[in-house]
Parts: C-alpha cells; structure tokens; sequence
C-alpha cells in the first residue's frame, strides 16, 4: 500500500486577479497562504508518515510546499523540484484577465483554451516581459524543451513521463509521496491515475489548496481517494 497527495498551491496573486498565469512566477495571495497552512493541517491530521516531496520550479507550488513542510516539522532540504510539474503554459493569453477575453472570443473558446485537451493558445511572442526562455530559473534547461504555449495534451506529455520515470517507482515501493503543483499539471496527472477520457477531463477542476489523498494497493490501481477538506471538494470524473 502506498499513498500520494496532490495539492494543487494556494491561491496566487493572479488567480486572485483572475488572469491566466501559465509559466510567470507569481506569488501567494495572503488567502493563498492561508489555503497552504489549512493544506499542512489537513494533511497532518491523516498521520501519515511522507517520504518523498515534489514540487515544480515556480514559487506559488514551492511556498505551498514549504508551509505544509513546516505544519508537518519536516525539512524542506528534501523538496525535489521539476520544472515537468509547471503550470500549462498559456501562450498568448498570458498575464491577461479571463473575464476580458471572454468578452472579446466567447465563452467557448475560453473554455476550450483552459479546459480541452488538445486546443492550445497562440504561442507567446519572443519579447514577451515574462517569457520563461528568458528566465535565469530555465537556464539550465534546453530553450527547445521550453514551450511557447500548451494544450493539456501537451501539459500531460511532460508530466507523465517525469511521474512515470522519478515518482512511480517509488510508490511501488510502498513509499508515500506529496507533490504540490498546478492545476493543469494536477490534472494530467489525476487523468493518467483515473483513466479519464480525453472528453471527460474536460469536466475536471483542482481546486486550490485542497489535498487529494490517493490510496493505492498493491498493483498500483487506486484502492480509494477522497479530498481532505470537505467543504471544497471537486468530483473526480471517471472514465466509464
């Protein structure tokens, strides 16, 4: 038996604002900081004894991270970080309000560009303020692996390998593992672990600050799963 717990971060001071954030390295709003302490809490009520940490490259995940290290009185020297596990990239809409450009293409087409699973936004321009190819946090890494914008699907492309390569192994040995990171991230994640469909993810949402507990038996297969604060629990859609 193993267990993992994805916890999407806090809320940022963009989602505050209500614009796309991506890959641009925004802070916690003081609400979000209040959702990573809840977060730490929660998680140290289950009693659980965690093994292994993971996080992204971008400071909302890595300070959600840190304040539940702290609840729990771990070290946050074993924080493992991923640029893999970053937020989708929303190219072009970057930085820009979600209610505006509703207005501007419609509904469905902001639907489609947050929630589908392979429509991408236009790609960032080269000059844009934030992109990330001009971030020392990326310096390390090849330019031609940094996107310039993402469909879930392509979310999911880098996700899952890095989970299939540096996490699952570990769950296989009956280790337990907490990561924290983003929303589309969580979600390729949680379609990989619950089989669902390429038309069901669709429906999916992580809220913020909000522990998902996995339970998995022996085989890998979920034994069971549940949210850990009640009163903002989402549905997991199934593929059935």
């Amino acid at each position: 038996m193993s267990n993992l717990i994805l916890v999407r971060h806090g809320q940022s001071t963009w989602n505050l604002e209500n614009r796309f954030t991506g890959w641009v390295d925004v802070d916690l709003s003081e609400n979000g900081i209040k959702e990573a302490e809840k977060s730490g809490h929660l998680i140290g009520s289950l009693n659980l004894d965690l093994d292994l940490f993971f996080t992204s490259y971008l400071k909302r995940a890595i300070k959600t991270l840190e304040i539940i290290l702290n609840n729990l009185k771990k070290s946050n020297n074993n924080i493992i970080k991923a640029w893999e596990l970053n937020e989708r990239h929303y190219g072009e809409l970057t930085g820009l309000n979600k209610e505006e450009m509703k207005k501007k293409l419609g509904e469905e087409q902001i639907k489609n560009f947050r929630r589908s699973w392979d429509i991408s936004p236009p790609p960032m321009k080269k000059d844009y303020k934030n992109n990330p190819k001009n971030s020392s946090l990326y310096s390390k890494i090849s330019t031609e692996k940094i996107p310039t914008t993402e469909s879930l699907r392509d979310t999911y492309n880098r996700v899952i390998p890095y989970f299939e390569e540096k996490i699952e192994f570990h769950l296989r040995k009956n280790k337990n593992v907490l990561i924290s990171a983003h929303g589309n991230s969580l979600r390729a994640l949680c379609k990989k672990i619950f089989k669902i469909s390429d038309e069901k993810i669709v429906e999916l949402e992580m809220p913020t600050g909000n522990p998902l507990i996995i339970n998995f038996d022996q085989n890998l297969q979920v034994s069971d799963y549940r949210y850990l604060d009640k009163e903002r629990q989402k549905n997991i859609i199934f593929n059935k």
